[in-house]
């Protein structure tokens, strides 16, 4: 074959959609049986960039999706906010909310209308013969090579809870000494809600513990009274942390997607940045005699170079700066909300560079 692609989620199947666009022939290798992805309950915050890479490949239209018309940033204790919306950007959207399994199941559907072909159940430990293995599924271990791990020392609890008002398509971001609340607008016109909290290491267990009322009270708590939350849903945790690969390029092989790096979600970009990597590879391969050339993977790191470590630096940025309580940072916060709210321009930086990567700048 000539690109085999380990790892049959969303990442995986975008990309082999991509490379048939291209004239490429690619093999998807998945462990699972075909179509698993398409339970993922996970939910996500895709950028307007996001969007036209997936229109490209002929999916989008078949998604449900709530769209993000704008986001109100705030941190707590402290003056200063600011608030983009997509009118400023000339966007129809700054991003949409969907679930991950539903992408799954339009990017399955697009793949059983061509010859690609996907070869479930089939477990893969080093590379196949292949002159390229793209490495789409998994996350970045922490005795890979030239890998980088830092603990935040945080979990993000994931819920959804119901507002007691329509949502009218407005996101929150807001950032608290513990760390950032994330909520993201579902269900249309509805009054939903993605939740993601994040907290202290040491705090998860205790707030795993919580029953509905109680995580209720310590969300309205944190987040302010903006929002009323009426009811929650059941909650899972996980600890948050920076891992990516130095490099996500070796021989005859290429990481993409969280197998490449692994990022906090404050900033919504981890799917986001696995998509800008299919969308480079998939461009950079289209007129390569040989895709596993070292030339060839030399120029795709090189392309993406940029914007993998402008996404990463910005993210852990954002972690550090936010999630302290230090009162000259807590000043230092508020003023920059504050001039992002009175410097167009800056904000304008902001949301490009959240919707196209480095594409934006």
């Amino acid at each position: 074959m000539s690109v085999a692609i380990v790892g049959g989620g969303p990442a995986g199947m975008a990309l082999a959609l991509a490379l048939h666009r291209q004239g490429i022939a690619a093999e998807i290798l998945d462990a699972r049986t075909r179509g698993a992805a398409t339970a993922d309950k996970r939910i996500l915050a895709l950028s307007h960039g996001a969007r036209q890479i997936l229109e490209g490949l002929g999916v989008w239209a078949a998604i449900p999706h709530t769209a993000i018309t704008s986001i109100h940033v705030s941190h707590q204790g402290g003056l200063g906010r600011t608030k983009i919306t997509a009118e400023d950007e000339g966007v129809p959207a700054l991003g949409y909310v969907l679930a991950a399994g539903d992408l799954a199941a339009s990017l399955d559907a697009a793949l059983a209308q061509t010859d690609i072909v996907f070869r479930d159940h089939t477990r893969v430990g080093a590379p196949p013969e292949a002159a390229l293995t793209v490495w789409a599924e998994g996350a970045v271990e922490a005795d890979a090579a030239g890998a980088v791990a830092r603990d935040y020392g945080q979990h993000a609890v994931i819920c959804t809870a119901a507002a007691d008002q329509p949502h009218a398509g407005r996101a929150w971001e807001r950032f608290t000494p513990e760390g950032p609340i994330a909520a993201l607008p579902m269900g249309g016109q509805g009054k939903e809600y993605a939740i993601v909290l994040t907290c202290a290491g040491a705090a998860a267990p205790t707030v795993a513990a919580m029953n509905d009322d109680a995580f209720r009270a310590l969300l309205q708590g944190r987040f302010g009274r903006r929002v009323a939350f009426a009811s929650v849903s059941s909650r899972f945790v996980f600890p948050l942390g920076l891992r990516y690969r130095k490099s996500a390029v070796a021989a005859r092989q290429v990481w993409i997607g969280n197998a490449a790096q692994t990022l906090h979600p404050v900033a919504g970009q981890g799917f986001n940045l696995a998509l800008r990597d299919i969308f480079e590879l998939a461009r950079t391969l289209a007129d390569a005699t040989d895709p596993g050339a070292p030339e060839v993977l030399a120029r795709y790191a090189a392309a993406r170079k940029l914007d993998r470590k402008g996404a990463m630096a910005f993210t852990d940025a954002l972690v550090r700066l936010f999630s302290n309580d230090q009162p000259l940072l807590r000043h230092a916060r508020g003023a920059g909300l504050l001039a992002l709210d009175l410097l167009p321009p800056a904000r304008h930086f902001v949301a490009r560079r959240m919707m196209f990567g480095a594409r934006g700048w």
